[in-house]
């Protein structure tokens, strides 16, 4: 037997919407206006992780951080695929099994070809 769903059905998840958005409305709103309002030249300076600001911020650096923080993006989200695998192991059975060894592989065939063209080393 299927259920059909009516627009009433989605009332509460509205009404939390309206919620959350009228309480950072509320909160942006009144901070703004309780909160105190000194501005000196410390306060209006920039500010990079407590290391005072020197020359151009338009020097060039490495691309190696960008690089690993790719990666380590992209294996990481390889990682999440596995989750729904994890929790379905046992519907899934060997050919489930399988299919997550085909994707294994070929995550760690990509895990060696990042290693062989040295993309993670720092140097």
């Amino acid at each position: 037997m299927e259920t059909q769903s009516v627009p009433v059905d989605f009332l509460p998840i509205v009404f939390q919407i309206i919620v959350a958005l009228g309480f950072v409305v509320v909160t942006l709103i009144a901070t703004h206006f309780l909160g105190p309002k000194r501005k000196t030249a410390d306060k209006l300076a920039t500010f990079e992780a407590g290391v005072k600001v020197v020359g151009n911020a338009r020097q060039p650096f490495s691309i190696k951080y960008f690089l690993v923080a790719i990666l380590f993006v992209l294996f990481d989200v390889e990682v999440i695929f596995m989750y729904p695998w994890a929790v379905n192991f046992r519907e899934l059975g060997m050919a489930g099994m399988v299919e997550m060894f085909i994707f294994m592989g070929t995550l760690l065939l990509g895990f060696i070809y990042v290693l062989k063209k040295k993309a993670l080393d720092w140097n």
